[in-house]
């Protein structure tokens, strides 16, 4: 596995359409998000707020992982069934257009939950 000393190196190793879907993914969270500390972490792009994880995406071959930790996706179980998911995580896939504004909810969701207590 590589090691990324950032999320530009991170996102220019995929193909272009997938570097486009990441940019956006990337874009969406710091515009949402914009107290949030970008770094790697576990080998993918990660946020933080107050040095706790917000949330988590990675490129895959097929899809876009994203990781809301569990209370994101617990909270938002309903829109994302539609997904495949993990313990976490859910795909979104890379022949899809993004669901931008469930993006936009589940991260405005997870910095409310950081910003009423430590999460």
């Amino acid at each position: 596995m590589k090691t990324f000393t950032n999320v530009d190196e991170y996102i220019r190793e995929f193909d272009p359409e997938t570097q486009e879907k990441l940019t956006v993914m990337r874009e969406l969270i710091l515009k949402t998000a914009p107290e949030a500390v970008e770094s790697i972490s576990y080998g993918m792009p990660a946020y933080k707020v107050q040095g706790k994880p917000l949330v988590y995406f990675a490129g895959y071959k097929s899809h876009i992982g994203f990781y809301a930790t569990p209370t994101g996706h617990q909270a938002f179980a309903q829109e994302l069934s539609q997904y495949k998911q993990g313990k976490g995580s859910v795909q979104f896939p890379l022949n899809e257009a993004l669901p931008l504004q469930l993006i936009e909810d589940i991260v405005r969701f997870r910095l409310t939950e950081k910003k009423n207590k430590s999460n």
